[in-house]
């Protein structure tokens, strides 16, 4: 069996890049690190650690077994966190990941209905789009995470994941160039037009959307940002779809919107299967609560 100590070294130079910096981060002698580095090579029978002038590099042995460190790790954390949480939520710290827009609009709600229910759970916030937040969950950096998924997007392993509501894609265009109110939206109509698109996942879908009407959109800016990319529509560099949430948090008075027959659904994902810590299910509880009014 693997002595955790020993894995914890081998995480510890795959995070910093050295056994010197590993030994800051663990509060450990360098010496002590470079012992359990040698006693998990021989535990294993195999060679995690090349020797590279007077640095070390992991092997992909070394890789593999450091990236699935990481998991363990963050699992023994999480049962940890579980032991200590009281089902009385008295007290309780919940880390919780949320994508901008989720951050800007349900979170805030949902903190206002914790701190009157249960003033003793303390809320860590990280700013996440669903990939970087399925990772923190897998590393056990965070317990908890608001998500998005677009239909024929597969669910990612060991990640579970609970519907919230689903959230409607608009058109958002400059207002001098919006269409009739009564028009029907038609992609096809733009197709010589520049077009802005966010994150990865949200390009993926503009791409669908954009392919189902019969042609491929030039892609001529891509931010993360909703508020940059409303300000470069205003500024008539563009077109976008933005989802509904992006739009409740911020509209610039320049665009208007207009509804597709497209939404992407909003979820709360968690590592592993339930049971969670009662603080952890007092957040999910609060954040589809502050949501109700959005379904439909």
């Amino acid at each position: 069996m693997i002595d955790l100590r020993r894995l914890e070294a081998l995480v510890a130079v795959h995070r910093t890049g050295s056994v010197s910096a590993a030994a800051v981060q663990l509060h450990y002698g360098q010496p002590t690190i470079s012992h359990h580095l040698r006693r998990l090579e021989a535990e294993t029978g195999s060679v995690l650690l090349q020797r590279v002038g007077r640095g070390v590099r992991l092997t992909p042995e070394g890789e593999r077994l450091a990236l699935r460190g990481e998991e363990i790790l963050g699992m023994l954390a999480r049962a940890e966190d579980e032991l200590a949480a009281t089902t009385s939520l008295q007290a309780g710290r919940v880390r919780l990941a949320a994508f901008p827009s989720g951050a800007a609009t349900l979170v805030p709600a949902a903190l206002a209905l914790l701190a009157g229910r249960h003033p003793g759970i303390d809320l860590d916030l990280v700013e996440a789009e669903p990939p970087e937040a399925h990772e923190l969950l897998r590393a056990g950096t965070v317990d908890l995470a608001l998500t998005f998924t677009y239909p024929g997007q597969p669910e990612p392993e060991q990640i579970t994941s609970v519907p919230v509501f689903d959230d409607r894609l608009f058109l958002v265009t400059r207002t001098a160039d919006a269409p009739a109110a009564d028009q029907p939206v038609d992609l096809a109509t733009l197709s010589d037009d520049a077009w802005i698109t966010g994150c990865e996942r949200c390009r993926r879908e503009l791409l669908a959307l954009c392919d189902d009407a019969g042609f491929t959109p030039a892609i001529a800016f891509a931010s993360d940002d909703y508020v940059a990319v409303q300000s470069l529509v205003a500024a008539g560099m563009g077109v976008t779809v933005l989802p509904g949430l992006a739009l409740r948090a911020h509209q610039h008075p320049d665009v208007v919107r207009r509804p597709l027959a497209a939404q992407r659904r909003i979820q709360l994902s968690s590592y592993g299967a339930p049971p969670r810590p009662a603080a952890v299910d007092a957040v999910a509880a609060a954040l589809t609560e502050v949501a109700e009014p959005l379904r439909g």
